[in-house]
């Protein structure tokens, strides 16, 4: 069982840059590949970015690449996403999934635990 807790989130204008911050429960989070996905009202949940076990092979949509960074830090049980450069359009409720799989997956079915969310909001 891995519990995520994500935190960060808040109101930023455009162009502007947020850090969230997703920490996991539990001593096996190295076990874990995470990804971070979002959603917007009205909308199915999206992948945004994926990042291997031991914090290699970052993995983004095309909509974030270049903006965003997924980073992890297993001494502190904590996968961060750096988002810079955002747009109206990434306005969301940002999710943090933990899969136990090695190969690299997009969707949210393939993932086994979740954080319950943050809100990200950019104003133009």
């Amino acid at each position: 069982q891995v519990q995520l807790v994500e935190s960060g989130g808040g109101l930023v204008q455009a162009g502007g840059s947020l850090r969230l911050s997703c920490a996991a429960s539990g001593r096996t989070f190295s076990s874990y590949a995470m990804g971070w996905f979002r959603q917007a009202p009205g909308k199915e949940r999206e992948f945004v970015a994926r990042i291997s076990r031991s914090g290699g092979n970052p993995y983004y949509a095309d909509s974030v690449k270049g903006r965003f960074t997924i980073s992890r830090d297993n001494t502190k049980n904590t996968v961060y996403l750096h988002m810079n450069s955002l747009k109206t359009e990434d306005k969301a409720v940002y999710y943090c999934a933990a899969d136990r799989n090695i190969v690299v997956v997009t969707t949210p079915l393939g993932y086994d635990y979740w954080g319950q969310g943050t809100q990200n909001t950019v104003s133009s």
